[in-house]
């Protein structure tokens, strides 16, 4: 398993927009063979940071979904309310494995 953890730098006044955009997102990866854990959002006090996290069996299976990008028409939807909105200032990617409790 691969987990994509995503950073954003947000704009605050567009909290809205950056759910909306949230939203999109979490049925493209679930409805494209990943496991979307969530976004997490500022909760307390002023912050322009979030984060969202999101598992694919494999890094050949996370290809796949992202051969989509500026292809599928849902997928540049998605894109398209970032775009618009401004909501996302900036974001980086990083790639983890994760080590989880044994049941």
């Amino acid at each position: 398993m691969i987990t994509c953890v995503v950073h954003y730098t947000i704009d605050p006044s567009r909290i809205a927009e950056f759910e909306e955009f949230g939203r999109a997102w979490m049925k493209l990866v679930d409805r494209n063979g990943g496991n979307h854990h969530g976004y997490f959002l500022p909760a307390e006090g002023a912050s322009d940071q979030a984060l969202a996290l999101f598992s694919f069996p494999s890094l050949a299976d996370y290809e796949r979904y992202r051969s989509l990008f500026g292809v599928d028409p849902d997928f540049v939807a998605a894109d398209q309310i970032r775009d618009s909105s401004g909501c996302v200032v900036r974001y980086d990617r990083t790639f983890m494995r994760p080590m989880l409790p044994e049941r």
